[in-house]
């Protein structure tokens, strides 16, 4: 049953972004959303699918790519309606050539030991923009319940086959989707109580 995790992963990994994406389109709204994090999402997908083809797990590259794809439109939908972090383009440049350079010189192993960090690197600017965001009404919960159950299943998988670049994406990930779910739900239910007082007060008018 475990060897079917990769499997299930990209069952939740492939779709993934899409609910973020059809929101923003559908509504315009990029209030907690974080150009850095779609950016740099692209850009260690781009690096997880080098890794997987390089360790023989196929099965991963399939959502690897989707999330490439995605998270790189996602980016340039977000510039489009004015969400550049221009303050975080060139450090982002620098993870990018960094990754470069990684596996160049030390190859799978040495782009993996960078990609150990990339989870941390890539979930920082979305949970710091979430909640520094007094409203978080960007945020797309289906997303970040994909992320939820594809990082699961990664974690168990690391555990399981002793891989320590997997065990950190998927622990770093698993925490950071439940921070995130956690935020829309509380902006939800502000939003929630804000109608229903708004409500009252017309009615009493």
């Amino acid at each position: 049953m475990l060897d079917l995790l990769p499997v299930i992963a990209a069952a939740f990994g492939i779709p993934q972004y899409l609910p973020q994406l059809l929101k923003l389109r559908r509504t315009g709204d990029t209030a907690g959303v974080s150009w850095s994090w779609a950016t740099l999402t692209s850009i260690n997908n781009a690096a997880w699918f080098g890794y997987f083809m390089a360790s023989g797990y196929w099965t991963a590259s399939l959502p690897s790519t989707a999330a490439a794809s995605l998270a790189g439109t996602l980016s340039v939908m977000l510039v489009r309606r004015g969400a550049l972090n221009a303050r975080a383009v060139g450090w982002i440049a620098g993870w990018a050539a960094l990754l470069v350079v990684g596996a160049m010189v030390g190859g799978r192993i040495g782009l993996g030991t960078l990609l150990a960090a990339a989870s941390i690197v890539q979930v920082t600017p979305s949970l710091w923009t979430a909640y520094r965001t007094a409203h978080s009404t960007g945020i797309s919960a289906g997303t970040w319940a994909l992320v939820l159950g594809e990082l699961s299943c990664w974690l168990v998988f690391g555990l399981r086959n002793a891989d320590v670049r997997l065990t950190a994406l998927g622990a770093t990930g698993v925490l950071a989707s439940l921070l995130m779910l956690a935020r829309a739900r509380a902006t939800n239910r502000r939003r929630v109580v804000t109608g229903d007082a708004v409500d009252a007060g017309n009615g009493r008018a």
